[in-house]
């Protein structure tokens, strides 16, 4: 298939699934129009790359909705110069997006062959602004906080103590927290000591996996 169809595709996509359900930061429809996200899913389901639903990677992962990669990315309301912690690289893609956002992406994968793949994706379109860690992403990354954003793409069963601590003062987390098969997304905004909880939507993740989400 020639990029020209590609994006043909990417155009529906933001006309139909993002702009359609009220997406109106200018700055994100951009980036969803720029990044290529046919290349972020396995050969074999990339035909499906530009439908409105989540597509597996492997390792019982999945690339999110393109309207809920918007949504929490519109979310996190990204101006250019914030440092962004990421948890759970999975394809990529998210990845992708948040990089043509902001200064710096910090993302961390619990499957260290998801990360590697990421990374050659990655680094094959381009960008120099992402750092990659495979590790208990509930940790988060204590050694390089405050972030000014994080983002959480797996279901939690509470915001992650270590993850609140590693929140810039005036921060902002979007996760999803809840167990099984309906979990709430909340934008957690950090001001001196205190998180605010703002409920979002319902929505859909694979769990987080780690010391401070669900176990094995």
């Amino acid at each position: 298939m020639n990029e020209d169809k590609w994006q043909r595709w990417r155009e529906l996509m933001v006309n139909d699934q993002l702009e359609a359900r009220g997406i109106r930061d200018a700055r994100v429809l951009a980036a969803f129009r720029r990044v290529p996200r046919h290349l972020f899913v396995p050969e074999r389901w990339r035909d499906e790359s530009y439908e409105d639903h989540p597509v597996t990677i492997g390792e019982g992962q999945t690339i999110s909705q393109p309207y809920m990669v918007a949504l929490m990315t519109e979310c996190l309301e990204l101006r250019g110069d914030e440092k962004v912690l990421e948890i759970g690289t999975g394809s990529g893609y998210q990845s992708a997006i948040l990089a043509e956002l902001c200064a710096e992406v910090i993302t961390i994968e619990r499957y260290g062959t998801l990360s590697a793949r990421a990374k050659e994706v990655l680094d094959g379109l381009g960008y120099m602004n992402i750092k990659f860690r495979v590790s208990d992403g509930t940790l988060g990354a204590p050694e390089v906080a405050p972030f000014d954003r994080i983002i959480v793409t797996a279901s939690a069963p509470d915001v992650p103590e270590p993850l609140a601590e590693q929140l810039a003062d005036g921060g902002i987390m979007a996760l999803p927290v809840g167990g099984g098969f309906s979990q709430e997304l909340i934008i957690a905004r950090k001001r001196g000591e205190e998180i605010r909880r703002d409920f979002v939507c319902r929505c859909v993740f694979v769990p987080l996996v780690g010391k401070h989400g669900y176990k094995e």
